[in-house]
């Protein structure tokens, strides 16, 4: 195992990660996923995937995580995909600050402390990729998904910085936006609005029908929805190439927001986000 190349990928225990951490086996890495709860783990390591518990709104877990990857790695850590995160629906009005809060601690907090905790074992090896899996809401904002698309615009600000602060070092850092992708991310969402948002007494209750229906399949399916493979494609490409970019957006829609936000006016270009549905 001494030569093979070392990656960290969080929330594997579906979708995007889960995907990705066993397509990254079969391509040669050594994966290192994380999960939060304990039944996700037999099914990683049925698969010859080392898995572990971590949760990024608690500190001690990431810290633990990286001191068993060194451990058992001697020392080396490749590469780092942040991955998990969940989105909380909602009007901007509606959205208490304590969910605000926990949103940013899940997105946002926790993937700067893990991000840090890696780049010292990279730095001695004067290499290493840390990729982070954004979203087009990073870029393009979106109704009803304030706390979601502040925790991803954020995300932006500071891993664009980090890649220009380590420019010489041998770490490339790259962030990837995928638009709709088929997985757990909506149905972890309706519960989240449920959970949170005081639907029927919100002056975005008629608004917010619409959305539940997005959110739990009974409205119209989304024909731009891809596959996870969609977003292990770049990640490949962030990975292995000897200039990774900064920006991979994924899907027709991530791929168009991005075009548009570049060429229309502002005030023109947020006219017709609103009217998006």
């Amino acid at each position: 195992m001494a030569g093979e190349r070392t990656i960290v990928v969080t929330g594997c225990s579906s979708g995007i990660g889960a995907h990705c951490a066993r397509a990254l086996k079969a391509d040669g890495w050594r994966v290192f996923a994380t999960v939060r709860k304990t039944a996700d783990l037999a099914g990683l390591e049925a698969d010859g995937i080392e898995a572990f518990l971590m949760d990024y709104t608690r500190t001690e877990t990431i810290s633990e995580l990286v001191s068993a990857v060194l451990e058992r790695s001697g020392g080396r850590i490749d590469a780092l995909f942040n991955n998990g995160a969940y989105g909380q629906p909602g009007a901007v009005e509606d959205l208490s600050t304590a969910a605000l809060r926990a949103q940013f601690e899940a997105n946002f907090f926790g993937w700067h402390e893990l991000t840090r905790q890696v780049i010292p074992p990279m730095r001695k090896r004067g290499q290493g990729r840390i990729v982070q899996c954004s979203s087009i809401l990073g870029m393009v904002p979106y109704r009803y998904r304030g706390a979601y698309t502040a925790s991803k615009f954020a995300l932006e600000g500071l891993s664009i910085t980090l890649r220009m602060e380590l420019q010489g070092s041998g770490i490339h850092v790259s962030l990837i936006e995928p638009g709709p992708i088929a997985t757990r991310f909506t149905a972890n969402a309706l519960v989240k609005i449920k959970e949170n948002i005081d639907l029927e007494n919100s002056p975005h209750a008629v608004d917010y029908m619409r959305q539940l229906a997005r959110l739990d399949g009974s409205g119209p399916p989304n024909r731009h929805k891809l596959g996870p493979e969609a977003v292990y494609s770049v990640l490949k490409h962030a990975l292995n190439s000897k200039n990774p970019r900064p920006h991979y957006p994924v899907t027709t829609p991530a791929k168009q927001g991005m075009l548009l936000k570049r060429l229309l006016p502002a005030d023109l270009f947020y006219r017709l986000m609103r009217r998006t549905d």
